[in-house]
């Protein structure tokens, strides 16, 4: 049976935390950012965790990531 291949394209977006967990960044943060106030950008920056209803489907596709 051949392997699966690793998302090049997520791979890039998702990372690995020592726990186990998937951290991604913030969407919605730098499109139009000009209109958004500079609190709704703060809130935005940063990294957040992949939900629990993603992680699932998200993990198949960058499982030979570690």
């Amino acid at each position: 049976m051949p392997k699966m291949k690793t998302h090049s394209g997520l791979s890039k977006r998702v990372k690995w935390t020592a726990s186990g967990k998937l951290k991604r960044t913030q969407a919605f943060a730098y499109h139009k950012a000009v209109k958004k106030s500079a609190k709704r950008l703060r809130r935005l920056s940063g990294t957040t965790l992949v939900s629990h209803s993603d992680f699932r489907r998200i993990k198949r596709l960058v499982s030979y990531m570690r």
